[in-house]
């Protein structure tokens, strides 16, 4: 007999100082495939659009493709509904919080609109109106009565992966050790990213730290990012082996759109018109005028390379950017390239290896040294000799200061030019 294929998602099941929704999760998979006949065909990790206010700790929601027997379909929405009861206990137990914990279980035996994932990982989207479309397409949709959990859940069972999709190995603790300190050492980190090739953003070399593993207490112990599903495998098993990180007590390896650009539509590129502002926190912003509109881009402090170059500009440079347009309208950047450049003014004329002075209101600039006079100027330089960024080169932040979402340079760019 034909197995029934069907997808399942979760979101919004943590709080920030407990629970996991990876581990949520897992622990649903494992309570369905011990009550019924089940094939896991892939686990998944959707990263959401990262200005959403209610986003979740990693801001992301986990998804399942299943394959049961055919009979099983009432079984599995049974299973479910107490898993879910079980996890509304449990939740009822956690601290207050200022956002409450919307938890959405959905379950769908057909295929969904792929709107809802891009709409999920580039804008707002209202809950209200995605449950009644959910409800619609004839999803089961298992919540309390907040409604909030469900664009994330539906953008798990609609996400369809691409060339640009990646995998990560999620590995969990055992409950008696979430809380303590994770025995996680930095040379297993670094000997790990020069042993597994296939392994990515297992550590930010500006920084020299390790970002495998989270830094709250949750039950995950650490995740490892990579190109291929056997790849994360093996560098797992390979740190499982050392004495000098913690034994996990489970893990589970996700295809996941992290480093998928999925969140951007497209680079960009045009003239800037007018000279950066600066916050007296670092972060700053510049006007440019694109496609025939005039947009704002903002460079945080953090953003280390795509921040100094931001601030170099002025204005007539050529450059092109890529970011995530912010509900103000303003576009944070998550890289940049200058593309032409105007010429910079260095300073006045060099007369006797002293800059030359003003003589006075109308009498031109002095040589203060030999007398020597001349008409008011400046001598300008290009811009490759004041500013250390080669022309043409597209700059990132560091490692560690990079959304889930935002592909490597090193990975190529989707779509740019």
């Amino acid at each position: 007999m034909i197995p029934l294929k069907c997808r399942i998602g979760l979101d919004d099941t943590d709080h920030i100082q407990v629970g996991c929704t990876t581990s949520s999760f897992d622990h649903l998979i494992l309570s369905i495939c011990e009550q019924i006949e089940c094939q896991i065909v892939e686990r998944r990790l959707v990263r959401l659009w990262p200005f959403a206010q209610r986003r979740t700790r990693g801001n992301g929601a986990l998804g399942a493709i299943l394959e049961i027997p055919q009979n099983s379909a009432e079984k599995l929405e049974q299973v479910c509904n107490e898993w879910f009861s079980n996890l509304l206990s449990e939740i009822s137990t956690y601290p207050i919080s200022e956002i409450p914990i919307s938890p959405c279980l959905v379950i769908s035996f057909t295929p969904v609109p792929k709107e809802w994932y891009w709409d999920a990982v580039r804008k707002h989207v209202d809950s209200e109106t995605l449950l009644d479309e959910a409800i619609h397409n004839g999803v089961i949709v298992i919540r309390p009565d907040s409604t909030f959990g469900v664009v994330g859940a539906c953008a798990a069972i609609s996400w369809d992966n691409n060339s640009n999709s990646s995998w990560e190995l999620i590995s969990w603790r055992d409950e008696s050790m979430v809380g303590t300190p994770r025995k996680i050492s930095l040379e297993s980190v670094s000997d790990l990213e020069s042993k597994f090739p296939d392994t990515f953003l297992n550590r930010d070399p500006t920084k020299g730290k390790s970002m495998i593993a989270p830094r709250t207490p949750c039950p995950v112990l650490y995740g490892i990012r990579g190109s291929s599903y056997s790849g994360v495998e093996e560098a797992h098993h390979w740190l499982q082996s050392r004495n000098d990180v913690e034994e996990c007590h489970s893990f589970a390896i996700h295809r996941t759109n992290q480093l998928s650009d999925d969140h951007i539509e497209c680079s960009q590129s045009g003239v800037v018109t007018s000279f950066p502002k600066e916050t007296r926190g670092g972060h700053a912003f510049i006007s440019v005028f694109s496609a025939g509109k005039a947009a704002n881009l903002v460079a945080f402090s953090q953003g280390g390379p795509v921040n100094r170059l931001l601030r170099s500009l002025i204005p007539g440079d050529r450059i092109s950017w890529a970011g995530l347009v912010s509900p103000d309208g303003s576009t944070h950047l998550e890289r940049i390239r200058m593309d032409s450049a105007t010429a910079r003014i260095a300073g006045r004329p060099i007369c006797c290896s002293t800059t030359m002075r003003s003589a006075g209101r109308g009498q031109g600039i002095r040589c203060l040294s030999c007398g020597r006079v001349e008409s008011k100027s400046w001598y300008c330089t290009d811009y490759e000799a004041t500013i250390d960024t080669p022309m043409g080169e597209w700059l990132e932040p560091s490692p560690s200061n990079r959304r889930h979402l935002s592909r490597p340079l090193s990975h190529g760019i989707p779509g740019t030019n």
